[in-house]
């Protein structure tokens, strides 16, 4: 089936790059976990390394496997072409480098995933790299903080773990106003619930290691250009620094993507009951999910987002303490970070995801101590209604 067969997402997940293997059949893409393959002739061992040949040359390069899943991903996310890495932060490590030169500066959403902010922040700057983090959904802290030679806007949105939204529509007329490439993190929808680069972004990428695999049993990052140019680009950065994903990987990855929508449209519709459950509980000071009509982007949340998703923010009355009590009680939501499995996980951003942000920077962004950020699963939603209601039970 020729992936322009496709107009629907559901089919999309299950077919989209991939075809059957042409040995023998079979309707499973094989691993080709190979880390060499074999020319003809030198001829054609030439013209592949000059690129006259698109055949295979080494996996850190490119594998069969591992095509057919960048291939999947990117037509998901309605681009030119997919690139897998061996996690998320392989992911952005490698879209830096290719996009940032010594001395450039780079705004970025300021609740963005901890790890993501402390690249840049310990890593790049030691390249001569300027960064500026700021709460990218009032598109006035974006104006104020660009300079002549800002080169990249990086947006994640929903942002990890406070759950505010970026409008991206803004935001890519904001960035090619002035010059710039715009980047979006695009984990926490998925491309089931939104396609950013349909909304103007030049880059889209994913943690494959949360949603897009959604098992918890694999790490990876894929990689989505809306141009070739941007394509050859960064693919050249991901070859030279090898961060690339093995073939096993893209199998398991691949096998997990094939129930990407069903498993989104589950975990969000026990979400948004598990939200109104929340909102409604006397020990809880506040909830943060876009299904709610009291998020402050509630109305953004319908205009770009096709749902609201499977993560809910909230804080309790207690504070931290609370907060503790409350995640220590679970008994069926996994005490764990990461997100987007089968599975629910609770964690406490505070002291886990975003500890090595520090504190003042933590607070600036809204990732207060009593914050609590629940990613939730498949499970029946009684069960879970009834996990969080014993656990809660438990605060004082």
């Amino acid at each position: 089936m020729k992936n322009n067969d496709m107009s629907k997402t559901e089919t999309a997940v299950i077919h989209a790059g991939q075809q059957p293997d042409p040995a023998f059949g079979g309707v499973s893409i094989p691993i080709y976990q190979s880390s060499t393959f074999v020319f003809k002739n030198a001829a054609q061992g030439a013209a592949r390394f000059a690129g006259r040949d698109d055949g295979y040359i080494y996996t850190r390069i490119g594998n069969p496997t591992t095509r057919a899943f960048e291939d999947n991903i990117a037509r998901l996310e309605h681009g030119y072409g997919g690139l897998a890495t061996a996690t998320g932060m392989a992911a952005l490590s490698t879209l830096l480098i290719a996009l940032l030169e010594q001395n450039a500066h780079m705004i970025g959403t300021d609740a963005v995933y901890g790890p993501s902010r402390l690249l840049v922040a310990d890593f790049f700057s030691k390249f001569g790299v300027q960064y500026d983090y700021v709460d990218t959904s009032k598109l006035d802290n974006i104006r104020s903080h660009l300079k002549p030679n800002t080169r990249l806007l990086f947006v994640e949105t929903p942002a990890n773990p406070t759950m505010s939204l970026t409008d991206l529509r803004a935001c890519a007329e904001l960035a090619h106003a002035h010059g710039l490439i715009f980047l979006v993190d695009n984990t926490f929808a998925s491309p089931i619930l939104q396609n950013p680069l349909d909304m103007g972004a030049d880059i889209v990428y994913h943690s494959v290691t949360k949603f897009i695999n959604g098992h918890s049993d694999i790490c990876g990052g894929v990689i989505v250009t809306k141009t070739k140019e941007l394509f050859v680009r960064v693919h050249k950065a991901l070859v030279y620094t090898g961060g690339t994903m093995d073939p096993h990987q893209s199998w398991l990855a691949l096998r997990g993507v094939k129930t990407l929508d069903l498993r989104v449209r589950k975990s969000q519709q026990n979400a948004l009951k598990l939200a109104e459950f929340l909102d409604r509980h006397p020990k809880i000071a506040w909830v943060n999910y876009p299904g709610l009509a009291s998020h402050p982007q509630y109305e953004l949340a319908k205009r770009q987002m096709k749902g609201p998703g499977a993560l809910i923010s909230f804080g309790l009355k207690g504070g931290f303490k609370a907060a503790e009590k409350m995640i220590n009680s679970v008994k069926l939501a996994a005490l764990a970070v990461s997100l987007g499995g089968v599975e629910s996980l609770i964690q406490h951003p505070a002291s886990m995801t975003h500890a090595g942000v520090p504190k003042e920077k933590r607070e600036q962004a809204g990732i207060t101590d009593d914050l609590v950020r629940l990613s939730v699963g498949c499970e029946s939603l009684d069960d879970l209604c009834s996990d969080l209601e014993q656990a809660l039970e438990q605060v004082p």
